[in-house]
């Protein structure tokens, strides 16, 4: 059977709860991109960082309709974003001054300190804003300065790899699968759609 997808959004307005609210340094990210981490007189796009250690991060948070596999208690299914979605919350993001919210591994009752994000880009070949690499547009990057000693280690020793965006999202299923699931749920149940 094929798993079902679902399309995540946020609602940009600021009052409303659907929004990504914090960042995680995680060893896995499930966009299967991990970051780059800068250390002293590393060439980087042309230049050089010349300081005796940067202790920043660069790379790709968001991925525009990539298929992300979640199982959970709501069983095995896939989760995607789209450009726009992802658009929207880097905007509603820095407007609420998440750039300073990261944690370690998704543990969000332990927020970070010595970490913000100082940089974001989307990836617009329209805008002739471009990256190396494969991501396609609308990917969203951060780059962030890392000043809490034990996370910088962990990033060092390969233990922290990149990125992975944390918060409240609505979804809706995108493909038939999932869709003649919900109608046979919603007749066993005695519901109608």
């Amino acid at each position: 059977m094929e798993l079902p997808i679902y399309e995540l959004t946020i609602d940009p307005t600021e009052e409303n709860k659907y929004e990504v609210t914090a960042v995680a340094f995680v060893d896995a990210p499930a966009i299967e991109r991990d970051f780059i981490a800068f250390a002293a007189n590393q060439p980087f796009l042309g230049f050089a960082i010349q300081n005796e250690e940067c202790r920043e991060v660069f790379g790709a948070a968001m991925i525009p309709d990539m298929l992300i596999y979640r199982n959970d208690g709501m069983g095995e299914y896939y989760v995607k974003f789209s450009a726009e979605t992802i658009k929207q919350i880097a905007e509603k993001f820095f407007t609420k001054d998440y750039h300073k919210s990261a944690n370690i591994m998704h543990e969000s009752g332990t927020p970070l300190d010595g970490v913000v994000f100082f940089q974001s880009l989307i990836k617009d070949s329209t805008k002739g804003i471009t990256l190396a690499g494969d991501h396609p547009d609308g990917t969203w990057f951060l780059g962030a300065k890392i000043n809490n000693e034990a996370l910088w280690q962990g990033i060092k020793a390969g233990k922290y790899k990149g990125f992975s965006v944390e918060g409240l999202f609505a979804g809706k299923p995108t493909n038939a699968a999932q869709m003649q699931y919900q109608k046979i749920l919603a007749i066993l149940n005695g519901t109608d759609l």
